[in-house]
């Protein structure tokens, strides 16, 4: 099928069918909605080059990394769900790795220069993220995969981590835990941050003092974990609980665990934050792993769905996505043991 002919079918000019199916914002939502659901009953796909030229853009959204700590099972399974989700539309993912901020300031100067993309992915923010600042100066479209506070209007998709960290920590408090470790995120980090903020808030609530030598920040590896909880377990009193930031985290916590010659779920518990990585299943862990989950993949895809909303017109500050966290209850987590 043609333009020419899905135009004639709707009754419309070839210019509107096409500027709906381009998303241009002069065209109003019912007709978008129309033309969109007859062009897919219809099998209509518009040629992916043609398309191009007939609307200057790139037909490519970009992603800049920082470090090889960024290049993990994280960001893998984040972008399955996004490229899978992009591909469908015929647009293509522009990767990019540099070694230092300064590099990836330079490299979206760059990528504004040649406009080989139409809108930016910017991963983990900070409280006040001045990457997030200059793409607004540069005008180039982009999604924050996760919350900043520089004060001017931008799009963003977060899950609840306040919330979260403070469910999990309030759980094990009901469960008797007083020394509960959390084991952080990036410092900086505004999700690190916010989880922060949840963990002290739970502590407060219930007259508990916080013990900065049970709190750490670092990258989500297994051999970063292991060392810290190494150390932590070597206090006295010792921690009788952990929030391990990741599923990551968590294997390297239960290397130590084991390392101390403690039982998870008895001596020790656990409640680590789930991405739902398919080949690192809490429940098949023994002993089966409690959590906070949330799937990376699935916000993969969502982030694609909002960049596609903002340069179909939608105001960026219409975009806001706060996604709540599940806590899932499993064996590692247990009653604090008896002094």
């Amino acid at each position: 099928m043609r333009l020419k002919d899905l135009a004639e079918h709707l009754g419309l000019s070839q210019t509107t069918v096409s500027r709906a199916l381009n998303g241009y914002p002069e065209v109003n939502e019912t007709t978008r909605l129309r033309v969109a659901e007859t062009a897919a009953r219809l099998g209509y796909r518009p040629n992916a080059s043609a398309l191009r030229l007939a609307t200057g853009r790139a037909g490519a959204i970009g992603l800049v990394l920082r470090g090889a700590d960024e290049l993990g099972p994280h960001m893998s399974e984040f972008m399955g769900g996004m490229s899978g989700r992009m591909s469908a539309e015929e647009i293509d993912i522009l990767l990019i790795t540099v070694d230092t901020l300064q590099d990836e300031m330079a490299a979206y100067q760059r990528l504004a220069a040649s406009q080989k993309v139409d809108a930016i992915v910017l991963q983990s923010p900070t409280l006040n993220d001045v990457r997030a600042e200059l793409l607004l100066d540069l005008k180039i479209p982009f999604v924050l995969h996760g919350r900043t506070n520089i004060g001017r209007p931008v799009a963003w998709m977060d899950i609840d981590n306040t919330g979260a960290v403070e469910r999990a920590t309030s759980h094990l408090l009901d469960l008797g835990h007083r020394r509960i470790a959390l084991l952080n995120g990036i410092k900086g980090r505004t999700f690190a941050e916010h989880r922060e903020i949840g963990y002290l808030a739970a502590l407060s609530a219930r007259g508990v003092a916080f013990d900065p030598a049970l709190m750490s920040n670092s990258v989500f590896t297994d051999e970063a974990a292991f060392r810290l909880a190494q150390a932590m377990l070597e206090l006295r009193p010792r921690p009788t609980a952990f929030l391990a930031g990741s599923m990551m985290t968590a294997l390297g916590t239960f290397r130590a665990i084991r390392q101390a010659g403690l039982l998870l779920g008895r001596d020790v518990s656990m409640i680590a934050h789930d991405d739902v990585f398919p080949y690192l299943n809490a429940d098949n862990m023994y002993p089966s792993m409690s959590t906070t989950r949330s799937s990376i993949r699935q916000a993969g895809i969502r982030i694609a769905e909002l960049l596609l909303q903002i340069l179909g017109g939608k105001p960026v500050d219409q975009i806001h996505e706060l996604w709540p966290v599940e806590l899932v209850l499993r064996e590692s987590s247990g009653p604090a043991p008896q002094s």
